[in-house]
């Protein structure tokens, strides 16, 4: 965790927190539905082809771009959990290129567990809801979200937390502008999928703060379960399941949530997942 604490006060996610205020009443979130669908395309990453470009983009923004993580040498950043995880992918249509990664790691057995049992135990308050609490099976993290530096605008290249604010406004339409800042909602919602089609109970993620707030306009309510400590940035544990997604999303961004769990199902029966 070395050289980590330089970033814990650099700029987060500012773009997509104006982005968010702007849009989070229920019409514009429908507007932001449909442009999502018509220029961005999530898929579950269910092969090797695709599970590689997803760890290609890790490689790209946490190892050479944030120096976050070392890298192998291979252009994939891959770890322990991956082999228990489901990645998905958003492609840009228009280009065909991955515009974003993101993976919810899901145990499997007592043996398996998510990143936020294994490094950061600790960090989780004695009084909050904890995984240890669950059978391996109920649980799951979201983690390694990563949106490649073509996608944001060139003054955010560098912040904390993989840089998942804007876009680089000089090679893209208005409409693709208009939607491409949500790219990271997009990603959390993909997870969100993954956890209700495999009836996933709890979910944890270590995020920071500010994220977590800026997801909170649109109706994302985590949960904060502990105290920020320095990872990455200011990271805390947070906590959500599928009820209290549902019944607090804004309704313009449900319909967000229905057109990437269509595209999610879609996806899996074309590559005849194991994992949707």
């Amino acid at each position: 965790m070395k050289n980590l604490k330089k970033y814990a006060n650099t700029p987060i996610i500012g773009p997509l927190l104006k982005m968010i205020r702007g849009f989070a009443d229920n019409s514009e979130g429908k507007t932001v539905a449909r442009h999502f669908s018509t220029h961005l395309h999530p898929l579950i990453a269910n092969t090797t082809e695709l599970c590689n470009e997803s760890f290609s983009i890790r490689n790209d923004v946490y190892c050479d771009e944030l120096n976050f993580l070392e890298t192998g040498g291979t252009g994939l950043e891959v770890d322990e959990f991956d082999k228990y995880s489901t990645h998905c992918l958003i492609q840009h249509i228009p280009t065909t290129r991955f515009s974003g990664t993101i993976r919810v790691v899901r145990p499997e057995t007592n043996q398996q567990l998510i990143p936020l049992q294994k490094h950061w135990h600790a960090s989780i308050s004695k009084d909050k809801i904890n995984p240890n609490d669950f059978a391996s099976h109920e649980i799951c993290e979201i983690s390694r979200l990563a949106v490649p530096k073509d996608f944001r605008r060139r003054q955010t290249d560098n912040f904390t937390g993989a840089a998942i604010g804007g876009i680089d406004q000089q090679i893209y339409s208005e409409n693709e502008l208009r939607c491409f800042p949500f790219i990271a909602v997009g990603l959390y919602l993909s997870a969100a999928s993954i956890v209700m089609e495999n009836d996933i109970k709890h979910t944890f993620v270590m995020m920071e703060p500010k994220m977590a707030r800026s997801m909170s306009f649109i109706g994302i309510q985590f949960e904060q379960i502990g105290p920020a400590v320095d990872y990455h940035g200011k990271r805390a544990p947070y906590y959500i399941n599928p009820s209290l997604l549902l019944e607090n999303l804004n309704p313009g961004f449900q319909e967000m949530l229905k057109v990437i769990r269509k595209s999610l199902k879609h996806s899996s029966k074309k590559y005849k997942s194991l994992n949707f």
